[in-house]
Protein backbone atom coordinates (compact mmCIF):
# COMPACT_ATOMS: atom_id res chain seq x y z
CA UNK A 1 0.00 0.00 0.00
CA UNK A 2 1.55 3.38 -1.11
CA UNK A 3 1.24 5.87 1.70
CA UNK A 4 1.66 9.86 0.96
CA UNK A 5 4.69 11.14 2.99
CA UNK A 6 5.78 14.85 4.00
CA UNK A 7 9.24 15.99 3.98
CA UNK A 8 10.20 18.94 5.45
CA UNK A 9 13.52 20.54 4.73
CA UNK A 10 15.45 24.05 5.10
CA UNK A 11 17.64 25.74 3.09
CA UNK A 12 20.09 28.54 3.41
CA UNK A 13 18.66 31.12 0.91
CA UNK A 14 15.30 31.60 -0.16
CA UNK A 15 13.73 33.55 -2.59
CA UNK A 16 10.64 35.20 -1.07
CA UNK A 17 7.07 34.52 -2.37
CA UNK A 18 3.54 34.54 -1.48
CA UNK A 19 1.80 31.38 -0.13
CA UNK A 20 1.02 28.53 -2.75
CA UNK A 21 -2.19 25.89 -2.34
CA UNK A 22 0.52 23.50 -2.57
CA UNK A 23 2.04 24.04 0.45
CA UNK A 24 2.32 20.94 2.88
CA UNK A 25 0.71 22.02 6.25
CA UNK A 26 3.97 23.92 7.60
CA UNK A 27 3.21 25.55 10.72
CA UNK A 28 2.01 29.73 10.29
CA UNK A 29 4.67 29.88 13.75
CA UNK A 30 6.63 27.09 16.30
CA UNK A 31 7.63 28.70 19.93
CA UNK A 32 9.38 32.04 18.75
CA UNK A 33 9.88 31.57 14.77
CA UNK A 34 7.03 33.02 12.39
CA UNK A 35 6.29 32.48 8.93
CA UNK A 36 6.78 34.94 6.29
CA UNK A 37 6.02 34.03 2.99
CA UNK A 38 6.36 30.65 1.09
CA UNK A 39 7.00 29.51 -2.36
CA UNK A 40 5.74 26.13 -4.26
CA UNK A 41 8.99 25.66 -6.29
CA UNK A 42 9.87 21.85 -5.87
CA UNK A 43 13.73 21.13 -5.27
CA UNK A 44 15.23 18.68 -7.82
CA UNK A 45 17.06 15.69 -6.63
CA UNK A 46 17.36 13.58 -10.03
CA UNK A 47 15.08 11.14 -9.18
CA UNK A 48 12.25 13.01 -7.98
CA UNK A 49 10.04 11.10 -10.02
CA UNK A 50 11.30 7.99 -8.80
CA UNK A 51 10.78 8.82 -5.42
CA UNK A 52 7.07 9.66 -6.01
CA UNK A 53 6.72 13.23 -5.36
CA UNK A 54 3.68 14.69 -4.53
CA UNK A 55 3.33 18.14 -3.67
CA UNK A 56 6.01 20.47 -2.23
CA UNK A 57 6.33 23.90 -0.27
CA UNK A 58 9.37 26.32 0.79
CA UNK A 59 8.63 28.67 3.57
CA UNK A 60 10.58 31.16 5.73
CA UNK A 61 10.99 31.86 9.08
CA UNK A 62 11.87 34.62 11.24
CA UNK A 63 12.98 34.85 15.18
CA UNK A 64 14.04 38.46 16.24
CA UNK A 65 17.13 39.54 13.23
CA UNK A 66 17.54 35.07 13.02
CA UNK A 67 15.55 33.86 9.77
CA UNK A 68 15.59 30.22 8.51
CA UNK A 69 13.89 28.70 5.75
CA UNK A 70 12.47 25.65 5.44
CA UNK A 71 10.95 23.29 2.33
CA UNK A 72 8.35 20.61 2.78
CA UNK A 73 7.78 17.44 -0.13
CA UNK A 74 5.29 14.56 0.10
CA UNK A 75 6.58 11.42 -1.28
CA UNK A 76 5.00 7.96 -1.53
CA UNK A 77 5.85 5.83 1.25
CA UNK A 78 8.24 5.52 4.00
CA UNK A 79 11.56 4.04 1.74
CA UNK A 80 10.41 7.01 -0.59
CA UNK A 81 11.06 9.44 1.84
CA UNK A 82 13.66 7.58 3.59
CA UNK A 83 15.39 7.34 0.26
CA UNK A 84 15.46 11.26 0.00
CA UNK A 85 16.32 11.33 3.61
CA UNK A 86 19.79 9.78 2.94
CA UNK A 87 20.15 11.56 -0.53
CA UNK A 88 20.17 14.70 1.48
CA UNK A 89 23.14 13.92 4.29
CA UNK A 90 26.35 15.64 4.01
CA UNK A 91 29.96 13.19 4.96
CA UNK A 92 30.57 13.96 9.01
CA UNK A 93 27.00 14.37 9.83
CA UNK A 94 26.67 13.02 13.66
CA UNK A 95 23.07 10.76 14.17
CA UNK A 96 21.54 12.74 17.23
CA UNK A 97 18.38 11.81 19.06
CA UNK A 98 15.71 14.16 17.31
CA UNK A 99 12.86 12.04 15.93
CA UNK A 100 12.80 8.70 14.19
CA UNK A 101 16.58 9.06 12.89
CA UNK A 102 18.35 12.87 12.82
CA UNK A 103 21.89 13.58 12.07
CA UNK A 104 23.77 16.99 12.34
CA UNK A 105 26.46 18.70 11.80
CA UNK A 106 27.95 22.46 12.13
CA UNK A 107 25.97 23.42 9.30
CA UNK A 108 22.42 21.92 10.28
CA UNK A 109 20.49 19.22 11.37
CA UNK A 110 17.99 16.74 9.75
CA UNK A 111 15.29 14.79 10.93
CA UNK A 112 13.21 12.03 10.28
CA UNK A 113 10.37 11.08 12.35
CA UNK A 114 7.72 8.74 10.71
CA UNK A 115 6.94 10.55 7.27
CA UNK A 116 8.47 13.72 8.61
CA UNK A 117 12.19 14.91 7.69
CA UNK A 118 13.23 18.10 9.13
CA UNK A 119 16.65 20.49 8.00
CA UNK A 120 17.33 23.30 9.15
CA UNK A 121 20.89 25.62 9.58
CA UNK A 122 22.77 25.62 12.82
CA UNK A 123 21.30 28.39 14.47
CA UNK A 124 18.23 26.82 15.60
CA UNK A 125 17.71 25.19 19.12
CA UNK A 126 17.08 21.58 20.03
CA UNK A 127 14.18 22.76 21.92
CA UNK A 128 13.12 24.50 18.70
CA UNK A 129 13.08 21.56 16.43
CA UNK A 130 11.76 19.83 18.96
CA UNK A 131 8.85 21.95 18.88
CA UNK A 132 8.37 22.08 15.09
CA UNK A 133 8.32 18.26 14.87
CA UNK A 134 5.64 17.95 17.35
CA UNK A 135 3.87 20.49 15.21
CA UNK A 136 3.50 18.87 12.02
CA UNK A 137 3.43 15.58 13.66
CA UNK A 138 -0.20 15.05 13.71
CA UNK A 139 -0.51 15.11 9.95
CA UNK A 140 2.78 12.97 8.94
CA UNK A 141 1.88 8.87 8.70
CA UNK A 142 4.33 6.85 10.86
CA UNK A 143 6.15 3.58 9.57
CA UNK A 144 8.55 1.06 9.77
CA UNK A 145 11.94 2.07 7.49
CA UNK A 146 13.39 -0.36 5.38
CA UNK A 147 15.08 -2.76 7.30
CA UNK A 148 18.40 -3.35 4.93
CA UNK A 149 19.98 0.11 6.74
CA UNK A 150 19.89 -2.17 9.89
CA UNK A 151 21.96 -4.49 8.18
CA UNK A 152 25.49 -2.13 7.66
CA UNK A 153 28.33 -2.49 9.86
CA UNK A 154 29.11 0.21 12.40
CA UNK A 155 32.94 -0.62 12.44
CA UNK A 156 34.62 1.72 10.02
CA UNK A 157 31.65 3.23 8.70
CA UNK A 158 32.04 7.20 7.76
CA UNK A 159 29.15 8.91 9.02
CA UNK A 160 26.71 10.32 6.24
CA UNK A 161 27.86 8.27 3.73
CA UNK A 162 24.52 5.99 3.78
CA UNK A 163 22.41 5.83 0.89
CA UNK A 164 19.42 4.33 0.41
CA UNK A 165 17.94 3.71 -3.48
CA UNK A 166 14.89 2.41 -4.46
CA UNK A 167 15.35 2.30 -8.38
CA UNK A 168 17.94 2.79 -11.28
CA UNK A 169 17.96 6.81 -10.41
CA UNK A 170 18.78 6.54 -7.06
CA UNK A 171 20.69 3.77 -7.60
CA UNK A 172 23.01 6.13 -10.00
CA UNK A 173 22.48 9.10 -7.48
CA UNK A 174 23.68 7.23 -5.15
CA UNK A 175 27.05 5.90 -7.17
CA UNK A 176 27.55 9.60 -8.30
CA UNK A 177 28.01 11.31 -4.52
CA UNK A 178 30.35 8.51 -3.52
CA UNK A 179 32.34 8.69 -6.34
CA UNK A 180 31.77 5.67 -7.66
CA UNK A 181 29.92 6.40 -11.13
CA UNK A 182 32.21 3.93 -12.68
CA UNK A 183 29.96 1.46 -11.31
CA UNK A 184 26.82 2.41 -12.89
CA UNK A 185 26.71 -0.31 -15.01
CA UNK A 186 25.35 -2.77 -12.54
CA UNK A 187 22.40 -0.35 -12.37
CA UNK A 188 20.39 -2.41 -15.27
CA UNK A 189 21.51 -6.05 -13.94
CA UNK A 190 20.31 -4.51 -10.00
CA UNK A 191 16.86 -5.56 -10.45
CA UNK A 192 15.03 -2.88 -9.35
CA UNK A 193 11.72 -4.05 -11.27
CA UNK A 194 12.14 -7.12 -9.07
CA UNK A 195 11.75 -5.16 -6.18
CA UNK A 196 15.36 -4.90 -5.56
CA UNK A 197 16.28 -2.37 -2.40
CA UNK A 198 20.01 -1.03 -2.23
CA UNK A 199 21.60 0.16 0.58
CA UNK A 200 25.25 2.14 0.22
CA UNK A 201 27.96 3.07 2.97
CA UNK A 202 31.54 3.89 2.98
CA UNK A 203 34.51 2.10 4.82
CA UNK A 204 37.56 2.90 6.21
CA UNK A 205 39.82 1.57 8.61
CA UNK A 206 43.18 2.98 8.93
CA UNK A 207 44.50 2.38 5.28
CA UNK A 208 41.93 0.13 4.11
CA UNK A 209 38.82 1.48 2.55
CA UNK A 210 35.61 0.67 0.07
CA UNK A 211 32.38 1.10 -0.56
CA UNK A 212 29.97 -1.52 0.73
CA UNK A 213 27.01 -2.23 -1.66
CA UNK A 214 23.86 -4.37 -0.64
CA UNK A 215 20.96 -5.61 -2.11
CA UNK A 216 17.71 -7.11 -0.97
CA UNK A 217 15.19 -9.14 -2.99
CA UNK A 218 11.56 -10.27 -1.79
CA UNK A 219 13.27 -14.27 -1.95
CA UNK A 220 16.28 -15.93 -2.43
CA UNK A 221 15.57 -17.24 -6.19
CA UNK A 222 15.25 -13.46 -6.88
CA UNK A 223 18.70 -12.99 -5.45
CA UNK A 224 20.30 -15.83 -6.97
CA UNK A 225 18.94 -14.90 -10.08
CA UNK A 226 20.29 -11.65 -10.21
CA UNK A 227 24.11 -12.13 -8.87
CA UNK A 228 24.91 -13.82 -12.33
CA UNK A 229 23.28 -11.01 -14.02
CA UNK A 230 25.78 -8.60 -12.12
CA UNK A 231 28.47 -10.58 -12.49
CA UNK A 232 28.19 -10.63 -16.16
CA UNK A 233 28.37 -6.70 -16.31
CA UNK A 234 30.73 -6.33 -13.52
CA UNK A 235 33.69 -4.53 -14.85
CA UNK A 236 36.60 -6.68 -15.02
CA UNK A 237 39.36 -4.27 -13.64
CA UNK A 238 36.64 -4.42 -10.35
CA UNK A 239 37.02 -8.29 -10.46
CA UNK A 240 40.91 -8.03 -10.28
CA UNK A 241 40.57 -4.99 -7.56
CA UNK A 242 38.67 -7.87 -5.18
CA UNK A 243 35.56 -7.06 -6.09
CA UNK A 244 32.97 -9.88 -5.31
CA UNK A 245 29.53 -10.58 -4.92
CA UNK A 246 27.74 -12.91 -2.26
CA UNK A 247 24.94 -14.12 -1.64
CA UNK A 248 23.46 -14.49 1.72
CA UNK A 249 19.57 -15.66 1.47
CA UNK A 250 17.89 -12.96 -0.21
CA UNK A 251 20.79 -10.44 0.36
CA UNK A 252 23.62 -9.74 -2.24
CA UNK A 253 26.77 -7.91 -0.68
CA UNK A 254 29.80 -6.58 -2.81
CA UNK A 255 32.58 -3.74 -1.79
CA UNK A 256 33.54 -1.72 -4.74
CA UNK A 257 36.50 -0.48 -4.91
CA UNK A 258 38.30 -2.07 -2.19
CA UNK A 259 42.00 -1.34 -1.44
CA UNK A 260 42.54 -4.88 -1.10
CA UNK A 261 40.66 -8.19 -1.49
CA UNK A 262 41.04 -9.35 2.59
CA UNK A 263 39.48 -6.39 3.76
CA UNK A 264 36.70 -6.80 1.05
CA UNK A 265 36.44 -9.94 2.36
CA UNK A 266 36.01 -8.77 5.89
CA UNK A 267 33.67 -6.25 5.29
CA UNK A 268 31.25 -8.68 3.70
CA UNK A 269 31.68 -11.04 6.48
CA UNK A 270 30.61 -7.94 8.84
CA UNK A 271 27.71 -7.63 7.29
CA UNK A 272 25.01 -7.93 10.00
CA UNK A 273 22.72 -10.26 8.35
CA UNK A 274 20.94 -13.62 8.67
CA UNK A 275 18.68 -16.33 7.35
CA UNK A 276 15.67 -17.28 9.34
CA UNK A 277 13.94 -20.73 8.08
CA UNK A 278 10.29 -21.17 9.64
CA UNK A 279 8.09 -24.00 9.31
CA UNK A 280 4.44 -22.75 9.43
CA UNK A 281 2.08 -25.32 10.91
CA UNK A 282 -1.06 -25.25 12.72
CA UNK A 283 -0.34 -24.64 16.61
CA UNK A 284 -2.21 -24.07 20.16
CA UNK A 285 -0.99 -21.26 22.76
CA UNK A 286 -3.19 -22.80 25.37
CA UNK A 287 -1.14 -24.73 27.91
CA UNK A 288 -2.20 -27.64 30.74
CA UNK A 289 -4.56 -26.85 33.20
CA UNK A 290 -3.84 -27.01 36.87
CA UNK A 291 -3.61 -30.57 38.24
CA UNK A 292 -5.83 -29.32 41.13
CA UNK A 293 -8.78 -28.00 38.23
CA UNK A 294 -8.45 -31.24 36.17
CA UNK A 295 -9.26 -33.30 39.68
CA UNK A 296 -12.10 -31.00 40.34
CA UNK A 297 -13.54 -30.79 36.99
CA UNK A 298 -13.67 -35.24 37.20
CA UNK A 299 -15.04 -35.22 40.80
CA UNK A 300 -18.04 -32.94 39.34
CA UNK A 301 -18.17 -35.22 36.07
CA UNK A 302 -18.65 -38.48 37.83
CA UNK A 303 -21.38 -36.71 40.64
CA UNK A 304 -22.93 -35.87 37.83
CA UNK A 305 -23.35 -39.17 35.86
CA UNK A 306 -24.06 -40.93 38.89
CA UNK A 307 -26.72 -38.35 39.83
CA UNK A 308 -28.40 -39.36 36.15
CA UNK A 309 -27.74 -42.91 36.93
CA UNK A 310 -29.94 -43.11 40.32
CA UNK A 311 -32.63 -40.56 38.85
CA UNK A 312 -33.10 -42.76 36.10
CA UNK A 313 -32.83 -45.59 37.63
CA UNK A 314 -35.45 -44.44 40.03
CA UNK A 315 -37.64 -43.21 37.14
CA UNK A 316 -37.60 -46.32 35.21
CA UNK A 317 -38.34 -48.90 38.70
CA UNK A 318 -40.90 -46.11 39.69
CA UNK A 319 -42.71 -46.33 35.93
CA UNK A 320 -42.43 -50.27 35.84
CA UNK A 321 -44.08 -50.75 39.82
CA UNK A 322 -46.57 -48.12 39.31
CA UNK A 323 -47.79 -49.94 35.69
CA UNK A 324 -47.69 -53.32 37.45
CA UNK A 325 -50.04 -51.81 39.73
CA UNK A 326 -52.55 -50.05 37.79
CA UNK A 327 -52.40 -52.90 35.00
CA UNK A 328 -51.59 -55.75 36.41
CA UNK A 329 -50.92 -58.69 33.94
CA UNK A 330 -51.09 -56.49 30.92
CA UNK A 331 -48.32 -54.94 30.18
CA UNK A 332 -45.14 -56.78 32.40
CA UNK A 333 -46.89 -59.45 34.16
CA UNK A 334 -48.04 -61.76 31.08
CA UNK A 335 -47.13 -65.42 31.88
CA UNK A 336 -49.22 -67.31 29.47
CA UNK A 337 -47.53 -64.84 26.44
CA UNK A 338 -44.19 -65.76 28.19
CA UNK A 339 -42.10 -68.38 26.83
CA UNK A 340 -39.23 -70.42 28.40
CA UNK A 341 -37.09 -72.44 26.69
CA UNK A 342 -36.09 -75.60 28.73
CA UNK A 343 -33.83 -78.43 28.26
CA UNK A 344 -36.01 -80.99 30.21
CA UNK A 345 -33.56 -82.01 32.50
CA UNK A 346 -35.43 -82.19 34.80
CA UNK A 347 -39.30 -83.62 35.76
CA UNK A 348 -40.39 -79.76 36.72
CA UNK A 349 -41.63 -77.68 34.54
CA UNK A 350 -40.66 -74.00 34.93
CA UNK A 351 -43.30 -71.49 35.90
CA UNK A 352 -42.90 -67.85 34.27
CA UNK A 353 -44.24 -66.42 37.31
CA UNK A 354 -41.26 -67.49 39.08
CA UNK A 355 -39.52 -64.71 37.09
CA UNK A 356 -41.61 -61.99 38.96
Amino acid sequence: MRRHFLFVCGIALLSAATLSAQDVSLPRQFRDWKQTNCSAKPPEFGFDKEAGEREFSMCQYKSGDNVINIWAGRYHDPSSAFEVYTSRLRAGMVPTNLGQISAFDKDGVKILEGSLVLESTANVSKDDLGALVKSVEPRSEKGPLPPIRTYLPGSGRLLGSERYALGPDGFRAALRTLGRDDFEVLTGAAGFNSGAEAMFARYQMGKDSGVLLLLEYPTPQLAEQHIHHLEEVLPATAKQAGTVIERKGSLLSMVLAPSSAEYAKNLREAVDYETQVTWNEASQAATDPPITSTLVKIIMGTGVFMVAAVVLGIAFGGVRVVTKRFFPGKVFDRPNQMEVLQLGLSGKRIDPTDFY
